[in-house]
């Protein structure tokens, strides 16, 4: 298996999203930074050159080889925002049935802007994920 491209950089969260120059998506962007470290209470890193994340786990694949991951973070990309939750859809099932107009990736939940989406029920995954992955 090849080397993981995306790792925790030591770049500013803050100048990468006051970079954003969509209004909304700014917006949005420094909005999240807000409800993922209220609800985490880590701070921000920039894994890679786009991706937030809060916190860190050693993450174990099947063959046994481990590599360290973010549980929790997004990213405010052009198309939409990209939220990382490292929990199955199956898991958060009731949460997500209750979330508001998303679409769901294999890694990730598709939402194009917070006013979109239930802020209580992202607040209770960001909580959960992190609460299972890090305790």
């Amino acid at each position: 298996m090849s080397e993981l491209k995306t790792k925790a950089t030591n770049a500013s969260v803050e100048d990468f999203l006051n970079a954003i120059e969509h209004p909304t998506r700014k917006a949005d962007g420094l909005k999240l930074l807000e409800i993922f470290k209220e609800e985490t209470g880590m701070d921000a890193v920039l894994w890679g050159p786009s991706i937030i994340g809060f916190g860190s786990y050693d993450y174990k694949y099947p063959n046994g080889k481990t590599m360290t991951w973010f549980p929790v973070g997004y990213s405010p990309r052009k198309a939409s925002i990209s939220l990382y939750l490292m929990r199955s859809h199956e898991e958060m099932k009731d949460e997500l049935d209750n979330f508001g107009k998303h679409k769901r990736g294999k890694g990730c939940i598709y939402v194009n802007k917070l006013v979109d989406i239930d802020e209580s029920v992202l607040r209770k995954m960001i909580r959960e994920t992190y609460q299972k992955l890090v305790g």
